[in-house]
């Protein structure tokens, strides 16, 4: 190190040169006479400038020693010379090495003087002096088992009697050893068994607390029934007090005719119908509806998604045999809720004093029962109604984006045929036609990639295309409002913030960001980063927040307000980030090329899930989230559907193909983009041959 001090390294010892004293060691004043010699019980000290001298002289032997290992070197192998041979002009070889080397030269490898092999002799003397360097080596630097073993096949002088004390000694070393290591081997043992204990008992406390848990919620559900069964035994006391009532036995003649009449005249209008709601109108007799048409009831059922059938016995058989199917997931997902809740029970139970939750229906229990009841209601996907988005002068149908409007009212395409296509959703529900034409309908100057309407501004739209435009159209005029082309390369992502009109977001293969504002022209703010922008999203509570999936597989999570690093990245796909979807302020949905979609919390900054089931390697499947399900597109030409604490899929739909007469392979087309509508089971679809359907969850 630099001059002072060496004290990075560690302090060095300098070194003392033979003949001169230690510089550290001061030098005594000269005394006339000596003092006498004083007695010690301990040995003298010997002094400093004795010691140096002493490591010298070490020193000097070891490098001496060295230079004449260096000596007995064969110039050829640069050994030690084994099986020493003296040359004809003095220089010594390994006998191997310049026989060998006399097979294909005939001259000396030292002086290049001419050599045969009738040249060369033993040399008895160095071979002698080999042999005491290497006992010599041995005694400084070999074991005590190495040099006894050394001394004993040299031939050393022993007696009997000091080989029975050596074997003795050896019997006794011997056997210490071998305790030591019994020892060894039970103290492992002993630890191994006392971490197992101590895992097994806390896998044991875990499960007579899960056993706990259940217990208490068997009684809580059990009370619940009784408690329905007394209302419904309250209700029924209350119609038999009735049906003894003069006054209201009078009143039954006229009530049972309007109730005819009422049957009557529904069953002229919607004789033969009953099956597009399941047949759930028979079962209601009772209830006074107005005439319901064939259109109406196609309307609520996509609306709805509800099946009539729900009241009949085999659905619930049926609910339960979807339990004992996902029996695992549900446990797990029933276990981690409760003991969820029961650390953080106690905050949660003031909570519930002050809301006046029931007494011992606990919170872990009361959302595991919503799960149960969302999941268990729908298992399949039923389509409600199919329109082709082909264009005859177009061969390339896929559609890239499906997005409705503020209102649900609306539904924009848009793909590699460069148009915005917009379709009335209620339009393409109740008007079973094969051709749909859409209401608007807008060319772009290239193929578009995703396409976001403005939560506040009913009529604005933002599309991305491959040529990285950003641009805002104006679904009324038919014409963009502003376009932006501050990317380099394909815009792959744009949307608008749910909480700021003005602002909107997109992402490029350019590996930027950019953040634009409807009111100016150039970009609002830019944030480059290390790999390209598969994905951009605007948490649905702020204006400042907004997820990243990028292709280095990573999903980066920004404030605006300090776009110097992110918040946090979230990390575990294994693939580049194709999609990110909010499901609630806290809750983030990401699907990758790794075939998985992950569920993360961006408030505590941890992975939540992961969802397994449908095929995604290399292309853009769609993924959409509304409440508690989650849906994605797959390679297999399939909509899949998750439950969010479900791994596994809860319904999956198949497209089939048309083309062809349906023989084509499935595996050539895959779903491409995908849109729930608001707080409904319903949902729409589209695949890369340019079918685009609307299905519904049911039972």
């Amino acid at each position: 190190m630099g001059g002072g001090g060496g004290s990075v390294g560690g302090a060095i010892v300098p070194s003392v040169k033979s003949g001169l004293p230690d510089p550290s060691t001061e030098i005594p004043a000269p005394a006339p006479i000596p003092p006498p010699p004083v007695y010690q019980p301990h040995p003298p000290q010997v002094p400093a400038s004795d010691c140096a001298a002493v490591e010298v002289d070490v020193r000097e032997d070891d490098r001496e020693a060295a230079e004449t290992d260096k000596d007995l070197l064969c110039p050829i192998c640069m050994q030690i010379i084994k099986d020493a041979f003296l040359t004809s002009c003095g220089h010594s070889f390994c006998y191997l090495c310049i026989v060998t080397h006399l097979q294909n030269k005939s001259d000396c490898p030292s002086c290049a003087s001419y050599l045969t092999t009738n040249q060369i002799f033993p040399n008895f003397l160095l071979n002698k002096l080999l042999i005491k360097a290497s006992a010599r080596h041995i005694a400084k630097h070999a074991s005590p088992t190495e040099q006894l073993r050394q001394a004993l096949q040299q031939g050393c002088d022993v007696s009997v009697k000091e080989v029975d004390i050596l074997l003795a000694l050896l019997a006794e070393k011997k056997r210490k050893m071998e305790q030591e290591e019994a020892e060894t081997n039970l103290q492992i043992m002993r630890e191994f068994l006392h971490c197992l204990r101590k895992q097994k008992l806390e896998e044991l406390n875990e499960i007579q607390n899960d056993l706990q848990y259940i217990k208490e919620d068997i009684n809580a559900v059990e009370r619940e029934r009784v408690e329905l069964y007394r209302a419904r035994e309250r209700y029924s006391v209350k119609l038999r007090m009735l049906s003894d009532d003069p006054t209201v036995r009078s009143s039954w003649p006229s009530l049972m005719d309007k109730r005819n009449s009422s049957n009557m005249r529904i069953g002229n209008t919607v004789q033969g119908q009953f099956w597009l709601g399941g047949g759930g109108s028979q079962s209601r007799g009772i209830d006074v509806q107005p005439p319901i048409t064939s259109q109406l009831l196609q309307r609520k059922d996509a609306c709805s998604g509800a099946d009539s059938q729900n009241t009949q016995p085999g659905v619930a058989v049926a609910r339960k045999r979807r339990v004992h199917a996902q029996f695992n997931d549900l446990q797990e997902c029933y276990l981690h809720k409760r003991r969820y809740w029961a650390r953080h029970g106690q905050k949660q139970e003031e909570r519930d004093c002050n809301s006046g939750q029931r007494e011992g229906y606990h919170p872990g229990l009361k959302d595991f029962q919503s799960v149960l009841s969302s999941f268990t209601r729908y298992s399949r996907l039923r389509v409600v109604a199919e329109l082709r988005h082909g264009d005859l002068f177009h061969s390339a149908n896929i559609v890239s984006s499906i997005e409705f409007d503020r209102d649900d009212e609306l539904f924009a395409t848009a793909g590699v045929s460069r148009r915005i296509k917009v379709f009335d959703f209620a339009s393409v529900v109740n008007e079973q036609e094969d051709v749909q034409c859409p209401i608007v309908e807008m060319p772009t100057r290239s193929k578009l990639s995703c396409l976001s309407w403005n939560k506040h501004t009913k009529s604005q739209i933002a599309s991305s295309d491959y040529e990285g435009i950003v641009t805002v159209w104006d679904v009324n005029t038919r014409q963009s409002i502003m376009e932006y082309e501050e990317h380099e390369k394909r815009a792959w992502s744009v949307d608008f913030s749910p909480t700021e009109p003005t602002m909107l977001v997109s992402g490029s293969d350019d590996c930027k960001v950019k953040i634009w504002c409807t009111k100016q022209e150039a970009c609002a703010l830019n944030i480059d980063m290390k790999a390209n922008i598969c994905s951009v999203k605007y948490n649905p509570g702020s204006s400042f927040h907004i997820a990243v999936g990028s292709a280095d597989h990573h999903i980066h999570y920004y404030d605006l307000r300090n776009i110097s690093q992110p918040l946090h990245t979230f990390t575990g796909h294994r693939k580049a980030v194709s999609y990110v979807k909010f499901i609630s302020n806290t809750e983030l949905t990401s699907a990758s090329t790794d075939n998985t979609l992950r569920l993360w919390d961006v408030k505590q900054n941890i992975p939540l899930r992961t969802f397994r089931g449908h095929t995604n390697e290399k292309n853009f499947v769609g993924l959409t989230v509304n409440n508690d399900y989650i849906a994605c597109g797959s390679e297999t030409n399939e909509v899949f559907v998750y439950h969010k604490d479900i791994s596994r899929p809860a319904a999956w739909h198949r497209f089939s193909s048309e083309t062809n007469g349906g023989e084509d392979d499935p595996g050539s087309y895959f779903i491409s983009a995908v849109c729930w509508k608001s707080d409904s089971p319903t949902m729409l679809t589209a695949n890369s041959q340019g079918t685009i359907k609307v299905l519904v969850l049911a039972a």
